[in-house]
């Protein structure tokens, strides 16, 4: 399973980003994905999570209102839409995959992870 993250870059205060991440090597509709976040000097942390029918979402109270997690199928993509971001919400973020079909919002419930994207909110 490959997972390969993009759209980081440097963003104001008050900006958006785009975040995507493909996916290869098994059968991406099947399973949900997530997104998590590492900031200098803290541990990585949830930031949210689609169901595998993309009917169902969960995010982080830290982004709520302000980040929308979607998926195609189609293209075996999954995006992070961030808006209104803010100087905390600076970090590497990450994609992952789970090897189960429920939703997870533990970093101990994803199995394959991306490589990382970064995202650097000046304020």
């Amino acid at each position: 399973v490959q997972l390969q993250a993009s759209g980081g870059g440097l963003v104001q205060t008050g900006g958006s980003l785009r975040l995507s991440c493909v996916a290869s090597g098994r059968t991406f509709s099947l399973y949900p994905m997530g997104w998590f976040r590492r900031a200098p000097g803290k541990e990585r942390e949830f930031v949210g999570a689609i169901s595998w029918t993309g009917t169902t979402t969960s995010y982080a109270d830290s982004v709520k209102g302000r980040f929308t997690i979607s998926r195609d199928n189609a293209k075996n993509t999954v995006y992070l839409q961030m808006n209104s971001l803010k100087p905390e919400d600076t970090a590497v973020y990450y994609c992952a995959s789970r090897s189960r079909r429920t939703l997870g919002v533990g970093v101990e419930e994803y199995h394959y992870w991306g490589q990382g994207t970064e995202v650097t909110v000046s304020s």
